[in-house]
């Protein structure tokens, strides 16, 4: 915020701008014309018309109620940053915030957010709007830059920063990283990278991949954690400057006391005996065994008739962290886990194939507790979901939706829309399986994907990808290769700089350890990656340990996923609509559509079949059944095929021509003339002796005049 700013002056108040260049691009930070009563705002554009304005709030009034760090981020799409009107008929304003919005919003949040000194009970808002942009790429990725610019330019000090998010994608050519790729370079790429992290470290990655090697993802790591490293100067730089016009104030936030005398005597109270109370336990029985260690220190630690009691929330909080502490230090002298299994070892894991009797496929995946029941339902090119944000309208051939009802975890919530998590989750999933899905050509069916998260007990999202794998199986749905995914681990000592990697991690590890590393991968790659980093980053000598062990842990997750199934059934259920697909030449096109639609139509009605064609000749049968379909697609057949003499026809006499003939129609558009001679085998004087209208005939074709588009027919009579 500019100090001293009233309307009398604010006209006269300077605009401080300055461009950089990074990864073949300039970059300009702008701050000082927009938002001027926001605690940090900076404007982050480039040459190619892109114009994104982050704010940063940061409230005055300490949220004491807060039980975690009150930070929320927004990403806001504006139709008109792309020229689009949007909306429906009706409503024109922007209304929800699409998917992408969401997950734009989380990504700022996922690396920012750790940023922060554990225990900040502030409320800061990050507010990031996409006000122009060129279309031909997503800007999101930039609001993590400009939250971390935002919030030094507001003089947040405690804010860890400068953070910095960059994407990049591995061409199609095998060789070439390219830095904030176009959404064509997106449609080939082999591997599409979104990292955020420090000038030290890596400390978020998402990413898509079409099984790509660890090798290969290491090296786009390094490519891309030297654009992060170059987008950090750059801030450091324009804050200097900035401070140059207008001096920051610096902001203090307010950190919740650490009772540190209160921990020294819990730590002094729990003794090794009552620490191993609490391992080879499950879920519940672990927080049971928790809340009964938490009210034994209550009792120890009552008031006398001269001390100040201690608050029951300080003294929960503090067992918790006395507890965690001892459990990461067992961790890390002994590889002892909190339910005994060794650092590289998979809960026992269970496939179920085909459970629900009347959906289109479905499979019970179980990892230890966890449990994720997928559907997959198969539909036609009509169900096909549009995109609709700020834009060029889009479709999604595979969509994959993550519940994860109250229930699931053992609680009593109200049901309410689905969250953020479970938005990411489900877009998770759908990077994992998209580059093991049949090309449309091959398999014509929308494919929708959901996730029943019915107990969790950590790895929820990875349960759900080993799911759908399943699910997809049952369906009869031809993927390339199966894919299995592993959510990873780390307990990190910051003091010796020791750590220990662990595979699948349960909900206990995941809130005492340092590190979520979700991995899906195939036989042959990678194919999506999700990571969150609560210490100051990773390294690459750590990513690359990671590597190595998970992919042992997701080869024996696989083997478990096919003992009961290896490979997709060879049919689809019955339930499953069928459809059958051709491709239409350009100049067929015409013929096949008719008339104000009328050939097509006329299909959809005799044999109540749906008929899409697509503008590049993609030609789809939806039908009930496989008679019905087959026989849509043998009259669509009959119209792209070209008339040959010799060719066996069966048509529909629609015109008797007296002493001349009679007139046969086998396909709309497609008709010769039997002539009187041809109509029998004795004399035939009288045509409707032998045919009438109306008639269903089969007939040969003896002659065909391209020039004229008259064929000639000749009447089989059976013998």
């Amino acid at each position: 915020m500019i100090a001293g700013l009233s309307d009398q002056n604010a006209l006269t108040k300077a605009m401080v701008t300055k461009t950089y260049e990074v990864g073949g691009k300039k970059i300009t930070f702008e701050s000082g014309r927009l938002a001027l009563l926001a605690d940090g705002a900076v404007v982050v554009r480039d040459e190619e018309g892109n114009y994104l304005l982050v704010t940063a709030g940061i409230k005055d009034e300490v949220n004491m109620s807060a039980s975690f760090f009150p930070l929320s981020c927004e990403f806001q799409e504006k139709y008109y940053a792309t020229g689009k009107i949007g909306g429906n008929r009706f409503m024109k304003r922007e209304g929800r915030p699409s998917e992408a919005a969401v997950l734009n919003s989380r990504m700022i949040d996922r690396p920012i957010r750790p940023m922060f000194p554990k225990g900040t009970i502030n409320d800061i808002q990050i507010i990031a709007t996409i006000m122009s942009s060129s279309g031909t790429s997503d800007y999101g990725f930039y609001g993590i830059t400009g939250a971390s610019l935002a919030l030094q330019l507001a003089g947040v000090t405690e804010f860890e920063g400068p953070v910095a998010g960059v994407r990049i994608a591995l061409l199609a050519d095998g060789t070439t990283f390219k830095f904030d790729p176009s959404i064509d370079d997106l449609a080939t790429a082999l591997l599409d990278l979104t990292v955020a992290g420090t000038e030290d470290a890596i400390t978020m990655v998402e990413s898509q991949g079409k099984e790509v090697d660890e090798s290969v993802m290491i090296r786009a790591f390094e490519f891309a954690h030297a654009l992060v490293r170059d987008f950090v100067s750059a801030q450091r730089d324009f804050v200097a400057h900035y401070s140059k016009t207008y001096p920051i104030t610096e902001q203090k936030l307010t950190i919740g006391e650490d009772n540190a005398e209160l921990k020294d005597v819990i730590d002094a109270l729990i003794t090794d005996e009552r620490i191993t109370k609490l391992y080879h336990l499950g879920k519940t029985d672990f927080h049971h065994a928790l809340v009964t260690l938490e009210e034994e220190m209550k009792l120890a630690l009552a008031p006398t008739d001269d001390s100040e009691p201690y608050a029951d929330k300080d003294i929960e909080e503090a067992v918790y962290s006395i507890v965690k502490k001892h459990m990461r230090k067992n961790i890390l002298a002994t590889g002892l886990r909190l339910d005994g299994r060794k650092v590289d070892e998979v809960r026992p894991i269970r496939g179920t194939f085909g459970i629900l009797p009347r959906v289109h496929g479905s499979a019970l995946f179980q990892r230890g507790i966890t449990q994720a029941l997928t559907i997959a339902t198969l539909g036609g090119p009509g169900d096909i979901q549009i995109i609709d944000d700020m834009f060029e309208e889009n479709t999604k051939r595979y969509i994959h939706h993550y519940n994860f009802p109250p229930f699931s975890v053992g609680e009593v919530r109200p049901l309410r829309g689905v969250g953020r998590r479970e938005v990411g989750h489900g877009r998770l999933a759908e990077k994992a399986l998209e580059p093991v899905l049949p090309s449309l050509e091959k398999f014509p069916y929308f494919i929708r994907m959901v996730s029943e998260i019915t107990t969790c007990n950590g790895s929820s999202s990875m349960a759900s990808v080993c799911g759908s794998t399943m699910a997809m199986m049952d369906a009869g749905v031809p993927i390339t290769a199966l894919v299995s995914g592993v959510a990873m681990g780390m307990i990190y000592d910051d003091a010796t700089g020791k750590y220990v990697v662990l595979s699948d991690i349960q909900a206990q590890e995941d809130f005492l350890g340092d590190l979520d590393f979700k991995i899906a991968r195939t036989s042959k790659g990678i194919t999506a990656l999700q990571m969150d980093c609560k210490i100051a980053g990773l390294s690459m000598e750590v990513v690359g340990k990671v590597f190595a062990q998970a992919k042992g842990s997701l080869d024996h997750i696989r083997t478990e996923m096919s003992k009961e199934l290896s490979a997709p059934r060879p049919t689809l259920s019955p339930y499953a609509p069928f459809i059958l697909s051709i491709v239409v030449p350009e100049t067929k096109m015409r013929e096949v559509i008719g008339k104000g639609g009328e050939t097509i139509q006329g299909i959809e009605r005799t044999y109540g079949v749906e008929v899409n064609l697509a503008d590049d000749g993609q030609c789809s049968i939806t039908a009930k059944n496989q008679a019905s379909g087959q026989a849509a697609l043998d009259v669509i057949k009959g119209i792209l095929k070209d008339d040959e003499v010799g060719d066996l026809l069966e048509g529909k006499v629609v015109k008797i021509l007296e002493g001349v003939g009679a007139i046969v129609e086998w396909a709309k558009g497609k008709s010769g003339m039997i002539h009187i001679s041809k109509i029998a085998k004795e004399r035939v004087t009288n045509i409707e002796d032998f045919l009438k209208m109306g008639d269903v005939v089969q007939v040969k074709i003896i002659a065909v005049d391209k020039e004229k588009g008259r064929v000639g027919l000749e009447r089989i009579i059976a013998e």
